[in-house]
């Protein structure tokens, strides 16, 4: 399997970003990692493995990305406007270097946004606010309103809110989106999303099916026995879904 390093300085974050290329041709696909995760997680948990024979046979290309979460939603140490603004940046290196490098890797026109947990909110949020440069979402276990606490997990903004909030919460801004370019292009997406029967985030899956469903936007849901939100889990749903 061809597999590729790539690191340079993100002038949008103003710091050193890595990333890892898996495969040759195929559709490409945008890989989050979980919450904190980094470029190289996808493979330590074994999906890379797990999407091996799409891999080789070149239906995929997978382009795994690092996050700056410790930086941006889940820096408790500034402001919550400071921590949606360095997410903001974290968009803008996806869109503007992430995005052009996989398109000159590969000019396969067909993107897919996925991940896993955080990294399932991450594909779905920049797939769903910027629905022209995807075909395709592929996200399992996801949290799609960050605001407020669920279970164990806090609210990552402390009760702050504003704009940026709204916009980045998918939970929050798809019931009210009524922009008709916008939703002819979400409804052209593959939408899939998975989660656990036990998992505390079905209660936002089921929300946000329910706000797709009312926009009249095709998807899947999928909801697993169990909480389902392990890599074991995750092995068995990638080459199910993507």
């Amino acid at each position: 399997m061809h597999r590729e390093y790539h690191k340079w300085f993100s002038l949008n974050l103003d710091r050193d970003m890595e990333m890892l290329i898996f495969g040759h041709a195929g559709a490409r696909v945008l890989v989050f990692p979980t919450r904190r995760g980094r470029f190289y997680e996808y493979e330590e948990l074994g999906l890379v493995a797990a999407l091996a024979d799409q891999i080789e046979q070149g239906w995929l290309q997978l382009f795994c990305v690092d996050s700056v979460d410790q930086e941006s939603i889940y820096n408790r140490a500034v402001p919550p406007c400071d921590r949606i603004r360095r997410h903001g940046q974290y968009e803008q290196y996806i869109l503007n270097e992430v995005l052009p490098l996989s398109r000159m890797k590969n000019p396969q026109p067909f993107m897919i946004s996925h991940g896993c947990s955080l990294g399932a909110y991450h594909a779905l949020n920049i797939a769903f606010r910027h629905p022209q440069w995807f075909g395709k979402v592929v996200a399992f276990s996801g949290r799609y309103d960050l605001s407020a606490p669920v279970a164990e997990f806090r609210g990552l903004f402390d009760d702050y809110y504003d704009d940026d909030i709204y916009f980045n919460n998918p939970n929050h801004f798809l019931p009210n989106l009524n922009d008709e370019d916008t939703l002819s292009q979400l409804r052209r997406l593959q939408i899939v999303m998975t989660i656990g029967a036990e998992d505390p985030f079905l209660d936002s899956n089921r929300a946000l099916s329910d706000a797709l469903q009312a926009k009249n936007v095709a998807h899947e849901l999928h909801v697993w026995n169990g909480r389902a939100h392990q890599a074991d889990d995750w092995q068995k749903m990638a080459p199910l879904y993507l």
